[in-house]
């Protein structure tokens, strides 16, 4: 995030990053990178205890017009509201249409940590203004104490980023509108209702 080691050869049309979660960085207490390229259109900066969106902005910064980004998150990004930088910046890819999708995964399915993580997808030529929302996160088979995705799991999910169709309590297309109307939450299970399955 201080020393960019390949900005002689962006922009990228594929982008794929697993970044550290809520790690620290030096944020507004260094007085050049509200100046940076990469951060600068954004307003704000990530919180210093929070660089999520630093790798997020980073990403975006690097992507070609035609390109995708596919970012693994961690969820509290989609919804914190315990400062104002956060959600300055998911209201600044919103605004922009740069958030192309919002995927939630499965918890325990990455090898040190437990916690369940999502897919956020970016694009700078997206074809409507719609945020695709799936929840993908009972798309699992137990192996031993963790839990994986198999190739059915996947194959569904990337079929629905391809159609981007509505399928009950698994995926929904939602209006920039309505995003708006709810200050720009980007959690899945504010968007998709869960399947009750009690008797």
């Amino acid at each position: 995030l201080i020393n960019p080691q390949h900005l002689s050869d962006i922009p990228f049309e594929v982008i794929v990053s697993n970044p550290p979660y809520s790690i620290h960085w030096e944020g507004d207490d260094n007085p050049i990178l509200i100046n940076d390229e990469r951060f600068a259109s954004a307003g704000v900066l990530a919180p210093k205890k929070n660089a999520d969106f630093a790798f997020i902005l980073h990403s975006l910064y690097s992507l070609a017009p035609n390109g995708v980004a596919s970012i693994v998150c961690f969820p509290g990004i989609l919804t914190r509201t315990n400062n104002k930088a956060e959600p300055t910046i998911r209201q600044y890819l919103i605004d922009n249409n740069y958030i192309d999708s919002i995927i939630q995964l499965p918890e325990n399915i990455f090898y040190g940590t437990s916690i369940a993580t999502c897919i956020m997808t970016l694009k700078k030529s997206k074809k409507d203004t719609s945020v695709l929302f799936v929840d993908a996160s009972k798309e699992l088979i137990k192996v031993a104490s963790k839990n994986k995705l198999t190739d059915e799991n996947i194959e569904k999910i990337v079929n629905e980023a391809k159609s981007r169709e509505n399928v009950e309590h698994f995926a929904r297309l939602v209006s920039y509108d309505e995003i708006r109307e709810n200050d720009f939450n980007l959690s899945v299970s504010t968007y998709i209702e869960q399947e009750d399955t009690r008797e």
